[in-house]
């Protein structure tokens, strides 16, 4: 069992990276460009919690 422990920590090493490669592409891809771009708005659609009018 100690002989294929090293190479079982560079395979899950190497499919971790495929991984982490693969949603950082899939984040990037000019499909989610639109989801992106209404995700970073949100914070600026949510209306004030209170105003300086009100007070």
């Amino acid at each position: 069992m100690q002989d294929i422990t090293p190479y079982l920590s560079a395979a899950s090493t190497v499919i971790g990276l495929i991984f982490f490669i693969g949603i950082v592409w899939w984040a990037w891809s000019s499909k989610r460009q639109t989801a992106n771009q209404e995700s970073a708005e949100l914070p600026f659609d949510i209306p004030d919690e209170f105003s300086k009018d009100e007070s």
